[in-house]
């Protein structure tokens, strides 16, 4: 049990790696405010964390410690160290304007806030328990 929950927290620091190279490096290029685009990147942010949480709650190595459970701990991670770099952003993204340091707060939220509906909504373990209850309502006193 220890070590799903540590592959999760690691996938999580990596997951977290990632999302700030990716802000760091690419973020002039779409993290841009005032436009038509800066909204379809709030649905790519959601859309994008529904898609990892059920991606997560389905792989093999998660489906022991539960998808919901699983994405928590892939989310946890992330979560605090974006609130820590949302709370300095210019230091860390100085490319961005520092305006929008609430709008990289509300992303990070929109994103690990989908991935832990995905979590819960894709998990196997949830769905079998509830096929094992159809079977005994079926079942059971008539």
């Amino acid at each position: 049990m220890i070590r799903p929950a540590l592959t999760a927290l690691a996938v999580g620091i990596g997951l977290t790696i990632l999302l700030f190279v990716i802000f760091l490096w690419l973020g002039p290029l779409f993290f841009l405010d005032g436009r038509r685009p800066f909204q379809i990147n709030f649905t790519l942010a959601g859309l994008a964390g529904l898609v990892s949480g059920i991606v997560l709650a389905r792989w093999r190595m998660m489906v022991a410690i539960g998808g919901l459970r699983g994405a928590a701990l892939v989310a946890i991670p992330g979560m605090l160290v974006m609130a820590a770099v949302g709370s300095h952003f210019q230091v860390f993204f100085p490319a961005l304007d520092p305006a929008l340091d609430k709008v990289f707060g509300s992303w990070m939220l929109w994103f690990y806030g989908f991935m832990l509906i995905g979590g819960g909504v894709a998990c196997p373990a949830r769905r079998k328990q509830k096929d094992d209850n159809d079977k005994t309502e079926q079942g059971g006193w008539q």
